[in-house]
């Protein structure tokens, strides 16, 4: 069961796990619902944690369509692979500020969506930057982001605003706690990839 493995993960490793339970299917479904899957041939997942968001980008995306999952947490990485056997799915034991390089090692030129419950709130300045500024050559103008946010929304909205010219709130009461989430569209002074 998730919760068996994510809770003991959120008690002893909270800042990057950035969350005390996984999200409900109500928040993956929201978050996942903006997006431009039916068309998509590469997702990247930020965060998956136990996979309540991966579940929902596997039951949308086309059969022949890639999801990339980075999780720095060894435990969730294992729980995805088994719980998981989908050739779309490839779970990355790394940080989100490896996407870049491991996109251009893959040799995908683009990405169509992004779903992240990192915990930027939690991170230094510099690293939640970085992060964005290294998926932006491979982002288009039909290219969405989501981004969840648990316990508030302070600094997210000009922080994401610093990257997209497109940034929309949503909540999501449903969930333990509700939790908000941001949907995030076409990158902002940065070079961009012309769809």
């Amino acid at each position: 069961m998730s919760i068996a493995t994510f809770l003991p993960e959120a008690v002893l490793h909270f800042k990057p796990t950035a969350a005390v339970l996984p999200s409900a299917r109500a928040l993956a479904k929201a978050m996942v619902e903006p997006l431009p899957l039916d068309t998509a041939s590469v997702v990247v997942e930020f965060g998956p944690g136990t996979g309540p968001m991966t579940r929902e980008l596997l039951h949308k995306l086309p059969a022949e369509a890639k999801l990339l999952a980075f999780e720095t947490n060894p435990r969730f990485c294992r729980y995805l692979e088994e719980q998981f056997r989908d050739p779309r799915l490839v779970v990355l034991n790394e940080p989100a500020e490896y996407a870049a390089w491991r996109l251009q090692k893959f040799g995908y030129a683009r990405v169509d969506s992004v779903v992240s419950t990192l915990g930027l709130t939690l991170m230094p300045e510099e690293t939640r930057h970085r992060i964005f500024r290294n998926l932006a050559p491979f982002v288009g103008d039909g290219t969405v982001l989501t981004q969840v946010q648990y316990l508030h929304r302070w600094g997210m909205g000009p922080l994401l605003r610093k990257h997209f010219r497109e940034v929309s709130h949503r909540t999501v009461w449903g969930n333990v706690p509700p939790a908000g989430f941001f949907v995030c569209r076409r990158y902002a002074n940065l070079p961009v990839l012309q769809d």
